[in-house]
C-alpha cells in the first residue's frame, strides 16, 4: 500500500486546516459556554455558503450529487482536519448522523424518496436522525428490540421508544429501525423506515443530559417515543426485513467517519498540550516541558495516534479497494484502537492542563464530555474485539487445516 497523500488533496489539506482554525474555531465558545446551538446557526450557515463556494461541500459524497467525490482515504485524510474542531464536520456537511443517513438513502432510497428526503439534505436545508438504539433493549445486540412497525393497509403503525437518536431537536425527518417480521429469523425481523418528525405519534420525549450537558438542536441526543405512529408503506427504505443488513452497510463506513474525526480531536489535544507544556512554568526556571513524566505523556501520545492515523488509513484503503466486507476485521480493530487513543490522549491533556483542563476555558472539557461515548456507540469496544478475534481465530484455523495433510 502506499501511504503517500494523494496529489488532488496534497494542497487541499493545509487549506483546510487554515480555514478550520481561523473560521471555525472562533465559533467553538458558543459551545464551550453551553449557549444554545442555534446561537451560532446564523454564523456557521455563512461558513457553509464559503465551503460551498470554495467547492469544499459534501467532501464523502460523489461528484453527480453535488460533493468532491473523496475516496474513504481521502476523506479520512481530510476528516482529520476537520475534527480538529466538534464544528467542522458540520460545516462541510458531512456530519454524523446525516452522513450515514445519505448514503443509505443514496444506496436504497426510491426516486421519490432521494427527491423528498434526500436532495434537501445534501443542500444542507433540512438535518435528519437515525433512530435505533433502545432504553430497554442491549445497544450491542441490534437484532434484539421492541419497537414494532405493523402494516395496517397502506401504512406502517409505529410503536416503541428509541433514545440516543442524536440530533433529532429540530430534525426534519428519522430514519427507524422497526420489527415489521416478528417470526422470521433474528436477521431479517427489522425493517428501516422513513419518518417525517412532525408526524403525528412521533414525540421527542427529552434530550438527554450527558455528562451535564443536554445540549439542543444538531447538538443532542434525544429520547423519542413513537405512538401510533403512522407512514405510508412508500416510506419504507429497502425491502422489508433488510434492516439489519441496510444498518450493518451503514455503520461499516460510519466507524471509519467516526476514527477519521477522533484522529482529528486527538491532534487538537496534543497540540494543546504541547503548547501547555512549553509555556507552563511550575517555578521561575522550570517548565512542564522539562518534566520526565509529562515527556512521556507527550511521546506516548505522538506514538499512538502515529499507529492509529495509519491503522485507520489502512481500513480507508483497505475498503476503497476491496469493499467494506473485506474491511470488516480492520474496521473491528480501529474502531476499539483509535477509541481508547481518544480517551488516553484526552486524559493526559486534561491532566497536563491541571485545573484549566477540566473548564470550559479551553475544548477539552467538551471533547471529553461528549467523546467518553467513542468506546461504546456504533458497538462497544468489547463486542469488536470479540468480532475480531472470532475472524482471526477462523482465519487461523482454516490456514492450518489446508497446511496439515490427513495423517497415515
Amino acid at each position: 500500500m502506499d501511504f503517500s497523500i494523494p496529489e488532488r488533496i496534497k494542497g487541499l489539506l493545509p487549506q483546510v486546516r487554515e480555514f478550520v482554525r481561523r473560521r471555525i474555531v472562533p465559533l467553538e465558545r458558543n459551545l464551550l459556554q453551553r449557549q444554545p446551538f442555534g446561537q451560532a446557526e446564523a454564523a456557521l450557515e455563512e461558513i457553509r455558503e464559503e465551503v460551498k463556494r470554495r467547492g469544499w461541500w459534501l467532501p464523502q459524497i460523489a461528484r453527480d450529487q453535488g460533493g468532491m467525490g473523496l475516496s474513504n482515504l481521502e476523506h479520512g485524510l481530510l476528516s482529520v482536519e476537520l475534527g480538529r474542531s466538534p464544528l467542522g464536520h458540520y460545516a462541510f456537511n458531512c456530519q454524523a448522523p446525516d452522513a450515514g443517513n445519505m448514503e443509505i438513502l443514496l444506496e436504497q432510497g426510491s426516486q421519490d424518496q432521494k427527491r423528498r428526503f434526500l436532495e434537501p439534505l445534501l443542500q444542507g436545508r433540512i438535518r435528519s436522525c437515525f433512530s435505533m438504539t433502545e432504553p430497554e433493549r442491549a445497544g450491542s445486540n441490534p437484532v434484539w428490540m421492541d419497537t414494532e412497525a405493523r402494516l395496517q393497509g397502506d401504512e406502517y403503525v409505529i410503536n416503541g421508544s428509541k433514545w440516543f437518536t442524536s440530533s433529532a431537536d429540530g430534525a426534519e425527518f428519522a430514519i427507524v429501525m422497526a420489527v415489521t417480521s416478528p417470526q422470521a429469523s433474528p436477521h431479517q425481523r427489522a425493517s428501516m423506515l422513513i419518518v417525517p418528525c412532525s408526524t403525528p405519534g412521533f414525540r421527542i420525549e427529552r434530550n438527554i443530559s450527558c455528562m451535564g450537558d443536554p445540549g439542543d438542536s444538531w447538538a443532542s441526543h434525544s429520547e423519542i417515543r413513537y405512538s401510533d405512529c403512522r407512514v405510508p408503506k412508500e416510506n419504507l427504505l429497502g425491502p422489508e426485513g433488510a434492516g439489519f443488513a441496510i444498518a450493518q452497510q451503514r455503520l461499516g463506513p460510519g466507524r471509519i467517519h467516526h476514527c477519521m474525526r477522533w484522529i482529528g480531536i486527538c491532534e487538537r489535544a496534543f497540540e494543546l498540550m504541547l503548547k501547555r507544556a512549553n509555556r507552563r512554568r511550575i517555578s521561575p526556571d522550570a517548565t512542564l516541558a522539562q518534566q520526565q513524566f509529562v515527556q512521556d505523556w507527550i511521546a506516548t501520545s505522538r506514538m499512538e495516534i502515529n499507529a492509529a492515523r495509519l491503522s485507520v488509513l489502512h481500513a480507508a484503503w483497505t475498503i476503497d479497494q476491496s469493499g467494506s466486507r473485506a474491511a470488516q476485521e480492520e474496521i473491528s480493530c480501529i474502531k476499539f484502537q483509535t477509541a481508547g487513543v481518544l480517551q488516553r490522549t484526552l486524559d493526559r491533556a486534561i491532566q497536563l492542563h491541571g485545573a484549566l483542563g477540566v473548564s470550559d476555558d479551553t475544548p477539552l472539557a467538551w471533547f471529553y464530555r461528549h467523546e467518553r461515548a467513542a468506546r461504546i456507540y456504533d458497538g462497544p469496544d468489547e463486542v469488536h474485539k470479540m468480532a475480531a478475534a472470532k475472524r482471526i481465530l477462523r482465519r487461523y484455523a482454516s490456514s492450518k487445516n489446508e497446511q496439515e495433510s490427513p495423517a497415515s
